[in-house]
């Protein structure tokens, strides 16, 4: 992964040749243009596209792109806060060629994610990839940690494009049924093609819950490179979708009413070369360790839906005894706990063992999601945090004085809510660093006037195809 130690415009030779030979290569292949791609502070993804003949110079120059993209909301309007959201100033968009991708399903074009820098050569303090990646070398530097992360992608397959931004499910079959595997089928050989030849490892792909919902989940990397895949993943499914004559929704709540579609991020943290969450002294094998970080985890969870479940529409998901994951409970294998503890079968525990965080969606910037919950943990495992006792089966169903004896709290229910526990949340918030933390509270306050007086049908509606 390029690290940008020297971050300085034109002062990368290594990477301006190794673009000149990268984009001679993508020449050859019939690749013309490159997408460079980041995702803003609303969870949107954002591109500019370079040809393929200005690798090299993007790779010594970067490409310029406004910083008021870090306040912008999902339906383009803009807010700001004491130094974002004005019509000043640049950046600079650095392709990272280590992740550059050529695109199987969108013919001609090649992919890469971007950090961004200022005019100056600075890391951009917006920038939600540098902030991971730094929070990611700070723990194996005080802590000697890695991370292994995952994220789950749920998708609605709707019929072409319909009147007034409608959707149609394209699917009859029922949930995990043959029909609705034999009714996508040729789509989704199509899109286990195109993950085989850009290098993404599939794990599984297959119809899901709600109506016309299927679900990918793919192999774990270190985090960074993980939210990467996340943003790759949803950029080929559009792709291949569209080709087929689908429309596709990442929405949370493509309906007011129902399940709707999750991110639910896999996190299991390693030291020299040892799963933490697996073959320890604690329950369920867990060491001393991972059971600090997933306290700390469940902890900071009130304050982390501001970043794991940030649209209004993410509310409409997050309801009780839908397997979403709305009380600050744990368990093993209890889905719906909003942390499941994921040991793996006999034989396999040491890589498989992972907690999964339930109460996410794909409207979070999965940098900027990552980044709490890597927080959340650490802050757990450096003040030795308890895990409560473990629940089983639906916590919405334990009488008031059990829940309270296990910690056990509805999350909150609304954005305002949510924005509210990030203000409270001082670790969480400098972990992000003061202009980041700041567009963040700007850019949820801003989503949540632009429903104001909306009811849920119309609240799903503005964000059914925004993500």
């Amino acid at each position: 992964m390029t690290t940008l130690a020297d971050p300085v415009p034109g002062g990368r030779p290594g990477e301006v040749e190794r673009a000149k030979a990268l984009g001679g290569e993508l020449a050859d292949r019939g690749v013309h243009g490159v997408v460079l791609s980041y995702v803003d502070t609303a969870g949107v993804g954002r591109v500019k596209t370079i040809p393929t003949a200005k690798l090299a110079s993007a790779a010594a120059w970067g490409v310029g792109m406004s910083p008021v993209f870090d306040t912008f909301l999902a339906n383009d309007s803009i807010v700001s806060t004491d130094v974002l959201g004005s019509p000043d100033g640049d950046l600079r968009l650095y392709p990272d060629l280590d992740q550059l991708t050529v695109l199987a399903g969108q013919s001609g074009w090649a992919w890469a994610p971007v950090d961004r820098i200022t005019q100056e050569g600075e890391p951009h303090p917006g920038c939600s990839r540098t902030v991971l990646r730094h929070l990611v070398a700070e723990a194996a530097e005080r802590h000697g940690l890695t991370f292994r992360a995952g994220i789950e992608v749920e998708w609605s397959v709707g019929q072409g494009p319909t009147e007034g931004g409608e959707f149609v499910p394209a699917l009859t079959g029922p949930a995990y049924s043959a029909t609705r595997q034999v009714e996508l089928s040729d789509c989704t050989a199509d899109l286990l093609a195109a993950f085989a030849a850009q290098g993404v490892e599939v794990e599984q792909i297959h119809p899901e819950y709600a109506a016309g919902q299927f679900e990918i989940s793919v192999g774990a990397l270190d985090p960074v490179a993980a939210a990467d895949r996340s943003v790759l993943v949803r950029q080929t499914i559009r792709a291949v979708s569209r080709r087929h004559g689908f429309v596709v929704s990442f929405a949370p709540a493509v309906f007011a009413q129902g399940v709707g579609n999750g991110g639910h991020i896999h996190l299991s943290a390693w030291r020299d070369g040892v799963n933490l969450h697996s073959g320890g002294a604690g329950r369920h094998g867990m060491t001393p360790d991972a059971e600090s970080f997933a306290a700390g985890v469940l902890a900071h969870l009130p304050a982390l839906t501001a970043l794991t479940a940030p649209s209004p529409a993410s509310h409409l998901r997050l309801k009780p005894s839908q397997w979403a994951g709305v009380f600050t409970s744990w368990g093993r294998e209890t889905r719906e706990a909003a942390l499941r503890v994921v040991t793996g079968t006999a034989g396999l525990r040491g890589q498989a063992a992972n907690l999964e965080v339930k109460p996410v969606d794909l409207a979070a910037n999965p940098y900027l999601a990552l980044a709490g919950l890597i927080t959340a943990g650490l802050d757990g495992l450096t003040s030795s945090a308890s895990l409560p006792e473990e629940i089983t089966g639906d916590p919405a169903r334990l009488e008031p004085a059990a829940a309270a004896a296990r910690g056990v709290r509805r999350l909150p229910a609304s954005l305002a809510e949510s924005v509210a526990e990030f203000r409270k949340d001082e670790r969480l918030r400098a972990a992000l660093g003061p202009v980041l933390a700041d567009a963040v509270i700007a850019v949820r306050e801003g989503e949540i006037a632009a429903v104001d007086g909306l009811d849920d049908e119309r609240v799903a509606a503005a964000y059914r195809w925004k993500y």
